[in-house]
């Protein structure tokens, strides 16, 4: 898999220990840090000699030349040494750096030979797709090949192509007895945005939750992972903004016949209630493209990457803010009905998806602040 190639020839260095005296790991990719880490650990230090042997250093706190001096002294406890060093970005940082990545290459010409630098960037982001890198993170990268990465060795940790995410999910459970079948691989993969370390967690999972039925349908998924239940929320908005009243019915009918079912409708409401302040937010500040909307959107507060540019085609579909505070006032109202233990939760979401598809009428008003929901 082309995905995995990179952190593939790294494993195999480790193994056949022909390493370079220092690496840099470049990309935000924690599955594969995590990967090349666990190699490292496995071949290159025992466990019983790990509180002696690895260190944890960042460059925001701790100086270069205490690392690259403490990388130089042999340790009388242990035969070999690891250091994990972050803030590569503090390399880069204003004013002159040359001294700094002077100091790293000289220790390269003339490293400990029982020690093992690595240098996490983590800072850069890569896409499966190198191409649609954004300008920012393909300047940094280009700056640590022209600098560190002429004696350093650079290990790219890339997002991976979904069709590899997939293809390693089947592969992965095959080696611990267990399907997956085709759809629920995919509808995983869809689900987290072919990011692998969450992948690789909701799998863990999923396997646990099939237990000796040993196979994961993609109703497994959809009950068991939220980003699957966020996927099909963000359906049904998709649904409701465009005021196809049919599709939203039939997408919230969906919804309730997996999983939780009616017992989760407060779930749903929130979500649904968070998805139209998010389009609010979006609609406010004029968010046109992607880059705009993690800088709109909070920690916290930020949608999943699949569904980013959804959420925006979506906000746009609503002429002002006033439809967008009535859909979540709307939101509230159904939220109060389902509290108050109603007869069916069903009918009540149902009359909601029928309100939220109803365009508004010209003579409806605003409603106050505090009757916005907290």
């Amino acid at each position: 898999m082309r995905s995995f190639a990179q952190t593939d020839r790294f494993v195999s260095e480790v193994q056949a220990r022909k390493l370079r005296p220092a690496y840099v790991f470049v990309g935000d990719e924690t599955f594969f840090r995590k990967r090349c880490r666990e190699a490292i650990l496995k071949d290159l230090v025992p466990p019983e000699l790990r509180d002696f042997s690895l260190f944890e250093f960042d460059l925001a706190e701790t100086d270069l030349t205490e690392i690259l001096d403490r990388a130089r002294t042999p340790s009388l406890m242990v035969p070999f040494q690891l250091f994990f060093v972050k803030g590569v970005k503090n390399l880069y940082g204003r004013g002159s750096n040359e001294e700094k990545l002077a100091a790293i290459e000289e220790y390269c010409k003339n490293p400990n030979p029982d020690a093992l630098l690595i240098f996490v960037a983590d800072h850069i982001s890569i896409p499966a797709d190198a191409r649609r890198m954004d300008m920012t993170d393909k300047d940094r990268y280009q700056r640590i090949r022209e600098t560190l990465g002429e004696f350093c060795g650079i290990v790219e940790l890339a997002r991976v192509e979904e069709s590899d995410a997939v293809r390693w999910l089947t592969e992965y459970c095959a080696t611990r007895e267990v399907k997956i079948d085709a759809d629920a691989a995919r509808e995983l993969v869809d689900a987290l945005g072919g990011d692998m370390m969450m992948i690789s967690n909701e799998l863990e999972k999923l396997m646990l939750y099939v237990a000796e039925k040993k196979r994961i349908s993609v109703g497994d998924v959809e009950t068991m992972v939220l980003a699957a239940k966020q996927r099909s929320l963000y359906e049904l908005t998709d649904a409701i903004s465009a005021k196809d009243r049919v599709r939203a019915l039939q997408m919230l009918d969906a919804i309730l016949s997996t999983g939780e079912g009616d017992d989760a409708a407060i779930g749903h409401l929130y979500m649904l209630a968070k998805t139209f302040r998010q389009m609010l937010v979006i609609s406010e500040r004029n968010v046109r493209d992607t880059r705009m909307l993690w800088a709109a959107l909070w920690q916290g507060f930020r949608v999943p990457p699949f569904a980013a540019e959804d959420i925006i085609k979506q906000a746009r579909r609503y002429k002002s803010k006033r439809d967008l505070t009535r859909a979540i006032r709307l939101v509230a109202k159904a939220d109060l009905a389902i509290r108050s233990n109603p007869p069916s939760k069903r009918m009540v979401l149902e009359k909601l998806i029928l309100d939220l598809t109803t365009e508004i009428k010209p003579e409806e008003t605003g409603w106050r602040q505090e009757e916005l929901p907290v």
